[in-house]
C-alpha cells in the first residue's frame, strides 16, 4: 500500500531523514522504533505530507503522493493519530468526531465507522460527549484522537506515539485497540518507543537510527538479537 523509497527530508536545516526506505503492505501493522530524536514523527510527517521530501518518492498504491498536500492523501484513504493528540480543546468529544467524518472509499471493505461504533469501542467517550476536548484526561484525549482517524474511514491508520504519557493500563488499552483493528484488516503503521507494545503488535518492525532504517523483521527476530536491541533501542 505504501512504498517509502529513498527519502530525504529537512526541518528546516537539519538533515533528519537520510534515505529511507519503507513498505506497509495493505492490511498489516508495521511498527517503527527508534530513539529519540531519530526522525520517527518526520517519517510519519512526510508519508502524510506535512513534509516535502528534498528527495526521494512515496507511493501510494503506485502513485508518487511525495509533497502532495495532505489532504489529498487523507482522500486516499489515510488517516493520522498525531504525537500529542492535537485534539480540539474548544471543541466538544462529538464535535470532535464528526468534524472530519467521511464515508469510505469505493471498494472498501473493512468496518464502516460511524459514530455508534466509536462510542462502542470507546465507552467513556460515549458518556463525554458533550465535554470538551480539553476536559478530558489524556488517556481519554488518546481515545479521542483514535476515534476521530476511524470516524474518516480510512484504509491505513499512521499512529505517532500513542503510548507516550499515559499509564500503564491505558497503554495496555491502547494495545487492545491496534489488536483489535489489525484483526479487522485495517493497516496499521505503529510508531513507538514502546518496545512491548510495538512488538506485540506489529507483523513486521523497523528500527530508525541515523535517519536511515537500520534493521527490519520479525518481532521473533528482533528478539532474538540482544545486541541489535541494545544499540539502537537501550533495551
Amino acid at each position: 500500500m505504501i512504498e517509502v523509497e529513498d527519502v530525504h527530508t529537512y526541518r528546516g536545516i537539519n538533515y533528519v531523514l537520510q534515505g529511507v526506505d519503507l513498505t506497509i503492505p495493505d492490511q498489516q501493522c508495521v511498527a517503527l522504533l527508534g530513539r529519540n530524536g531519530m526522525g520517527k514523527t518526520t517519517l510519519v510527517e512526510t508519508i502524510m505530507g506535512l513534509l516535502r521530501p528534498r528527495r526521494g518518492e512515496v507511493r501510494l498504491d503506485g502513485r508518487n503522493v511525495a509533497g502532495r498536500p495532505s489532504y489529498e492523501v487523507a482522500r486516499r484513504g489515510v488517516a493520522l493519530v498525531p504525537q500529542g493528540r492535537h485534539i480540539f480543546a474548544s471543541l466538544t468529544v462529538e464535535e470532535n468526531l464528526t468534524l472530519g467524518a467521511r464515508p469510505p472509499l469505493d471498494g472498501h471493505t473493512g468496518t464502516t465507522w460511524k459514530l455508534d461504533m466509536i462510542y462502542e469501542l470507546f465507552p467513556h467517550l460515549g458518556d463525554r460527549r458533550r465535554n470538551r476536548g480539553g476536559q478530558l484526561s489524556g488517556g481519554e484525549q488518546q481515545m479521542l484522537a483514535i476515534g476521530r482517524a476511524l470516524m474518516t474511514n480510512p484504509r491505513l491508520l499512521l499512529m505517532d506515539a500513542p503510548s507516550e504519557g499515559l499509564a500503564p493500563a491505558i497503554v495496555d488499552r491502547v494495545g487492545e485497540i491496534v489488536g483489535q483493528l489489525r484483526g479487522e484488516g485495517l493497516g496499521i503503521f505503529l510508531v513507538e518507543q514502546n518496545y512491548q507494545l510495538a512488538v506485540r503488535s506489529a507483523d513486521t518492525v523497523n528500527i530508525l537510527a541515523g535517519g536511515t532504517v537500520v534493521w527490519r523483521g520479525t518481532p521473533a527476530e528482533l528478539d532474538a538479537v540482544p545486541e541489535v536491541r541494545e544499540q539502537h533501542l537501550g533495551v
